[in-house]
């Protein structure tokens, strides 16, 4: 009896052995494949529809930078930062306007673009200069420093060209 049942089973084709579910699984994965082919282009055109139909905007940028109010300085600050109150005697007199008011330097400069204004370079920080400085807010001496610079900045501190008095 053993041998009639090999037989029987051998006799069989491979269809028969598998259980009945894994036949329907099969088949709904079969036409799933087929449903995913012909889906799968018209999801990818749509999306590129959906790019190229958006609407744009244009992008809006805006930067504002505060700077503050200028320093209180009695004889004006340096022109670079962190502008430092500048020691009396480091702008030459056309750096100050009617009533001796300090014009101005660095962002706060509101002048002439072609400004250049007589420094002292033995009164400042950055050229060695390691004596006093007035504080912010401080208010000037009655009688103010005899000037003796030589050099000429403009209101950034740049270095005037050759030749410029």
């Amino acid at each position: 009896m053993r041998q009639s049942r090999v037989t029987e089973r051998r006799g069989q084709g491979l269809e028969s052995q598998v259980p009945a579910y894994m036949h329907t699984l099969s088949s709904c994965v079969s036409r799933k494949g087929k449903t995913m082919k012909t889906l799968r282009p018209v999801a990818l055109m749509a999306i590129a529809a959906g790019f190229l139909l958006a609407p744009t905007d244009k992008a809006h940028a805006q930067v504002a930078v505060s700077i503050g109010e200028a320093p209180g300085c009695p004889y004006g600050y340096y022109e670079a930062p962190p502008y430092n109150c500048a020691p009396d005697g480091y702008y030459g007199p056309e750096w100050f306007g009617g009533g001796g008011i300090f014009i101005g330097a660095g962002p706060w400069y509101h002048g002439s673009d072609h400004f250049y204004g007589h420094v002292d370079h033995q009164l400042d920080y950055r050229k060695g200069y390691h004596g006093g400085f007035p504080a912010r807010g401080a208010a000037p001496a009655e009688h103010r420093a005899e000037f003796h610079g030589q050099a000429m900045h403009d209101a950034h501190g740049h270095e005037a060209p050759r030749g410029r008095k």
